[in-house]
């Protein structure tokens, strides 16, 4: 699996576990706040942390924020400063930014002023949580641990074939446990089952493996 580095700003309950959970996947993580006794909470779990007013762009500018991979906006309540800090960051130069929304309006601010991604976790955990209830063994909610994924591949060119010929088994060490074509879902495909463009993959196996098949089809 690449290493990669994330930014993430605001280390309220959410933002913490973000910032931990990516550092115990294996990535570099900086991780800020305007707070000291929140950055002092998580400063043994991640790679760096630092104190910064992150609405400013000029501290961002600082801290190197063109050299992450993705910077991850966690400010909750306080939501002009969440703004703020997603414009600062987007004007600062970060390459990807996924700003957190308390509500759909938030939502629809963010994305205006330039959020590249925009997660609402109370909105997304009350769907998650719906669908467990009413599709207990859906693979969303299966937890392999922080080794193992079970996920959702669209098919490029590169993987338009049978699956005996795509050899993804052997070739990337992951498993087609589903293929679904145009809203046609065929559960623990046969080796003659073909693999068309635009279709989905659902494969399961380590994150880097995953991974590895991911940058195939994307190329």
């Amino acid at each position: 699996m690449k290493k990669q580095q994330f930014l993430v700003i605001g280390l309220g309950r959410f933002g913490s576990a973000v910032a931990t959970t990516l550092y115990q996947l294996g990535h570099e993580v900086v991780a800020v706040d305007v707070h000291e006794e929140n950055v002092e909470e998580v400063m043994n779990q991640v790679t760096h942390v630092a104190m910064i007013d992150a609405t400013d762009e000029r501290a961002l500018v600082a801290i190197g924020i063109k050299d992450f991979d993705v910077v991850i906006v966690c400010i909750g309540a306080d939501v002009k400063a969440n703004i703020l800090a997603t414009v600062a960051a987007k004007s600062a130069g970060a390459k990807y930014v996924v700003a957190k929304a308390i509500d759909d309006m938030t939502r629809r601010v963010l994305e205006k002023v330039g959020a590249d991604l925009v997660v609402r976790p109370e909105h997304d955990m009350g769907v998650r949580l719906a669908k467990k209830l009413v599709r207990p063994h859906s693979f969303d909610n299966v937890d392999l641990g922080t080794d193992y994924a079970i996920v959702e591949v669209t098919a490029s060119r590169r993987l338009v074939g049978n699956l005996r010929d795509l050899n993804l088994t052997n070739r990337f060490g992951v498993q087609v446990i589903a293929i679904n074509h145009a809203g046609h879902v065929r559960i623990t495909p046969k080796a003659e089952d073909t693999v068309q463009e635009h279709d989905t993959l659902v494969v399961v196996g380590t994150l880097g493996n995953v991974e590895s098949l991911l940058q195939f089809s994307e190329a």
